[in-house]
């Protein structure tokens, strides 16, 4: 059998590049982001939680996850048909099975790095206090039982049994609802359950290395060029829409952010830079390919709105120690994404979807209606994962001498230097 003659050699390239692209994002870039966040004493900690949770959704999306969200069951669940990814090469004969024109191979190596990024992601929130042990526990449990049925819910798209939302037709191009509410919301339940850190609302607390975080906020924005324009699948239309799209969410989202802070406190923030930038991405993430430049201009603005609110008024107002903003920015920026993606996507306003006035107000409620599930069903999970880390380790989080001390030290006898 000639494969290579039935693959689309452009657009695997593409996803392999989108691959590589999405991997940095994390590795180094999200390690860089939250490392420079903390303060020095937890800096390599939170570079080992970062990689170490990465790693537990990779190796778990090999094993099981990607046929439990890729493979025929129910609308809620797939199956075990490639459980451990068999039959999807054939060394022998050397064949590859196909998704569309590309590898399946190649297709289960993309959304990998999803998996693994919604992991890493939920670590923000519980940093400077949580043990390795826990967190890992904490992470395989709800990236078994939230992330792999709401990612089979949204994207699977099979004509005999699609996932339970996309059947209902919600949309999410990129992962807003799969990734980032879903993080988010496990993220502050981690966080509400763990507790606050040692001397928080007292001590200072600022991050340590802004350029660091500068650093890592850039190969972020990065890889963000393929997370979005990656889904497309291939060399496209809908990847240029989603390509120019991010790019535009990216610079809208600095410029809000700093417009609002220079209104507020009279200065524009290096850290508000960076905050600006992730929250118009992650605003854009569900509706890259379905909405116009102008719809990606508009939803970037009002997330970034969203967020800054969120971040700075109610995180403060009400002591919420989500440490390195991962609600308040990836999970409201989720919400807002998802909300404005059944308004923007609609042709009358630029977007891909035909309809009028009525739809709209479906298309919203199927919006809401995922966005809700996906919240819902992520904060039980969360509760779960963390009663049984703390069961398994008497106690989630370090002790108070080892986290005045900080975690490099103390969990891992390294140092920053």
């Amino acid at each position: 059998m000639d494969v290579i003659s039935e693959i689309n050699l452009v657009n695997t390239l593409w996803i392999i590049l989108s691959t590589l692209l999405v991997l940095i994002m994390v590795i180094p870039g999200m390690a860089l982001f939250y490392a420079g966040m903390v303060r020095r004493k937890n800096t390599l900690s939170v570079v080992i939680q970062v990689t170490t949770a990465f790693v537990v959704g990779v190796v778990l999306w090999f094993v099981y996850g990607y046929s439990l969200v890729f493979t025929e069951f129910n609308s809620l669940i797939g199956g075990f048909s490639r459980f451990g990814l068999s039959g999807m090469i054939n060394l022998a004969d050397n064949t590859l099975m196909l998704t569309d024109d590309i590898p399946e191979l190649n297709f289960m190596l993309f959304q990998a790095m999803f998996a693994g990024l919604a992991c890493a992601l939920i670590v923000g929130a519980l940093v400077e206090r949580i043990k390795l042990g826990s967190l890992l526990i904490f992470i395989a449990i709800w990236f078994t039982l939230s992330y792999l049925p709401i990612a089979h819910m949204v994207w699977y798209s099979s004509e005999l049994n699609p996932g339970w939302l996309f059947e209902r037709g919600a949309l999410d191009f990129a992962g807003g609802t799969v990734v980032h509410i879903n993080a988010g919301v496990a993220a502050i339940v981690g966080a509400f359950l763990i507790g606050k850190r040692k001397g928080f609302g007292r001590d200072n607390l600022k991050p340590h290395n802004l350029v660091m975080t500068y650093i890592g906020v850039a190969f972020m924005w990065l890889g963000w060029f393929g997370f979005n324009a990656g889904s497309a699948l291939g060399i496209s239309f809908s990847m240029l829409v989603a390509f120019a799209n991010t790019l535009i969410a990216g610079v809208v989202g600095i410029v809000t952010w700093a417009i609002i802070e220079k209104m507020m406190h009279g200065k524009v923030s290096l850290l508000g830079l960076c905050s600006g930038l992730i929250a118009g991405l992650v605003g854009i993430t569900p509706a890259a390919a379905f909405v116009g430049l102008w719809g990606a201009f508009a939803i970037s603005l009002l997330t970034t709105v969203g967020c800054y609110f969120i971040v700075e008024i109610i995180k403060h107002r009400y002591r919420i120690d989500d440490s390195l903003d991962v609600f308040g920015i990836h999970g409201v920026g989720g919400i807002f994404g998802a909300f404005l993606t059944g308004i923007f996507c609609f042709n009358f306003l630029g977007g891909t979807e035909l309809g009028n006035f009525k739809d709209l107000i479906w298309q919203l409620w199927i919006q809401l209606e995922g966005a809700i599930l996906t919240m819902i069903w992520s904060a039980l999970v969360s509760v779960f994962g963390i009663k049984v880390a703390c069961y398994i380790f008497k106690e989630t989080r370090v002790n108070h001498e080892q986290e005045l001390t900080g975690l490099d030290i103390s969990l891992h006898a390294e140092s920053l230097h």
